[in-house]
């Protein structure tokens, strides 16, 4: 197989698993209490990609600041970010979520906006923020029950918050170590957090596994964060950044067809138009940043 295949199977893959994760995550906390679920699939996949990494002999990070700023990454990532998720797909649709999820990039430009020298935004970014937010804002609105209320959109929007607050601030420092070991420790710090988290509101009492969500956990350890992760570093090394992000465009896509198909979740025209008008947001606020 020619290298340029290879790139584009893992970008696939990436689109499909990451899309995929949603309708998983929406399976498992039916069946687990939301944060010890999460905690568990993050502690596990993260022991294992840092055993890798040994097995391997892949580079470790060699100062503690490195540690604990990777460390917190995750914390914003997985704890914040991811655990808000997870919470609020115990009523809300994955399809939903993942849609409301995707306001990522936004929330990114305002705060690269915001902070000391941040990147000014043109007009042309400014109009991807209006656009993207009224698609939320539309989306939200509908009288159908069948959509999203109001709590649920502001934990969504708070993950996509959070989320983005860990991305740019993960930018801020340059750690030693791999990149395995790097995602290996956001994820083991992420998932001991949502442990501690779910033990202290007694989620242990209803904590036990069944066929369906263990099977969910299992495709989460494995698909989402082990060969997802790692198909996407394979697709970040060899394309620019920029292209390499255009996965989070189709997630969404993915995540709203297999929620219809899987767990009959209602798909209604208001949700395919606020889904374009978002992306469509989103693709101005991100190719607002390249032309500059």
């Amino acid at each position: 197989m020619k290298k340029e295949t290879k790139i584009w199977v893992a970008f696939i893959a990436v689109c499909i698993i990451w899309g995929s994760t949603y309708l998983a995550i929406r399976i498992g906390v039916s069946k687990m209490p939301p944060f010890m679920f999460a905690g568990t699939r993050f502690l596990a996949a993260g022991t294992l990609m840092l055993l890798f990494a040994k097995i391997k002999g892949l580079e470790f990070p060699k100062k503690f600041i490195d540690i604990k700023n990777i460390a917190i990454v995750g914390l914003f990532l997985l704890l914040g970010g991811h655990g808000l998720v997870v919470w609020t797909e115990q009523w809300v649709a994955s399809g939903i979520a993942s849609i409301l999820v995707a306001t990522v990039p936004l929330f990114m430009a305002i705060i690269e906006f915001i902070k000391p020298n941040g990147i000014k935004l043109s007009i042309k970014g400014w109009t991807g923020l209006l656009v993207g937010f009224l698609g939320v804002v539309f989306l939200t609105l509908s009288k159908s029950s069948a959509v999203i209320d109001i709590k649920g959109t502001v934990f969504l929007l708070s993950a996509s918050l959070l989320w983005a607050m860990g991305s740019v601030y993960q930018k801020t420092f340059e750690a030693t170590g791999s990149t395995v070991t790097h995602i290996g420790i956001e994820m083991v710090a992420g998932g001991i957090s949502l442990l501690i988290l779910g033990l202290s509101i007694g989620e242990a009492s209803r904590f036990a596994f069944s066929t369906t969500g263990l099977a969910a956990m299992l495709y989460l350890i494995f698909f989402g964060s082990i060969i997802g992760y790692s198909s996407y570093i394979y697709v970040l090394q060899n394309w620019p950044s920029s292209k390499a992000g255009t996965y989070a465009y189709i997630n969404p896509i993915v995540a709203v067809i297999l929620g219809a198909l899987i767990l009959k979740e209602p798909l209604s025209l208001r949700m395919i138009f606020s889904t374009v008008i978002i992306l469509f947001g989103v693709i101005l606020v991100q190719t607002s940043k390249t032309n500059q």
